[in-house]
């Protein structure tokens, strides 16, 4: 069952999707869902190097501007992010404001409020039964490639 934690990131995933400390978190994947034109979620994975905490209540991401998901996120406004995770998953409810921005190439940078985080964590009642890994990938990128340099820099632009 999970529990809300209130309509901003508590501290520690604040720091996680601050993008300070890039390198371990390369290689994993982020859920995101979307609500399509016909009522269903639409489901698309991100990485660390497309979101990024701008404060408590602020996200950005960027993804390909032609893709369903922004398409849904321009239309609908709402997505949910799942940082699915050892020991815990973390659900974050967010609303897009205004259009968004097209970036480096062929990416749509988008301002997101978030709404709600909701922390699913095993009860004592599930017993020793845990998430073990999340969502990985891999070659992991290059911190160092010009396309991670340039996305990162688009999503850090003012």
């Amino acid at each position: 069952m999970s529990r809300s934690l209130g309509a901003a990131l508590p501290a520690d995933l604040l720091e996680l999707l601050s993008q300070r400390d890039l390198a371990p978190l390369l290689g994993r994947g982020i859920p995101l869902v979307t609500l399509g034109a016909d009522g269903r979620p639409h489901p698309m994975l991100c990485s660390y190097l497309e979101l990024l905490a701008m404060s408590g209540t602020a996200l950005r991401l960027a993804i390909a501007v032609r893709s369903r998901s922004a398409a849904n996120l321009q239309a609908q406004g709402v997505g949910t992010f799942l940082l699915v995770e050892p020991e815990r998953s973390v659900y974050l409810k967010c609303r897009a404001v205004g259009p968004p921005r097209v970036v480096f190439g062929t990416l749509a940078r988008f301002e997101l409020t978030v709404e709600d985080v909701l922390e699913d964590a095993p009860t004592e009642a599930e017993g020793p039964a845990r998430i073990t890994s999340g969502i990985t990938y891999a070659p992991a990128p290059d911190l160092d490639a010009p396309w991670v340099k340039a996305l990162l820099a688009a999503l850090r632009a003012a």
